[in-house]
């Protein structure tokens, strides 16, 4: 009976320990969730909306890295996605006009309280974090 519930706390922490690792894999290299800030992309996407973001729709990459170790998609005009501006912040805009398989024009949809492309210019592509899902 003692070696019964022994192997059961055993099983159960390599369990837990295994369903923690998964998560923070699927976190770290599939999706993330990230919350909104600011009125660029209003009405679609308004502040303190928690925003799930596919880290690997457009390919995959290691983490911290801006270089794609595969890439299978590009984004295409109308896309919501997260990248890194050119000052290094995040931010969550709609694809614009597609310049090359380089670069895309970030566009807020809010367009007088947006701080996009038409301020910075085009983004390239290696900047994107990952696709907003359930937004169109």
């Amino acid at each position: 009976m003692l070696k019964d519930r022994a192997w059961r706390r055993e099983t159960a922490g390599r369990a837990v320990i295994l369903a923690f690792v998964t998560a923070l894999l699927v976190k770290i290299f599939v999706i993330d969730f990230m919350i909104a800030e600011g009125h660029s992309m209003l009405p679609i996407i308004k502040p303190g909306t928690i925003l799930p973001v596919c880290k690997t729709y457009y390919g995959l990459r290691l983490p911290g890295s801006l270089d794609y170790i595969i890439q299978w998609k590009t984004p295409k005009e109308g896309d919501v996605v997260v990248f890194y501006t050119p000052h290094g912040d995040i931010a969550v805009k709609r694809c614009g006009e597609i310049l090359s398989g380089e670069l895309f024009l970030a566009l807020g949809d809010n367009t007088s309280q947006s701080f996009d492309s038409r301020s910075y210019g085009p983004v390239p592509n290696k900047n994107i974090i990952g696709k907003v899902l359930g937004i169109k």
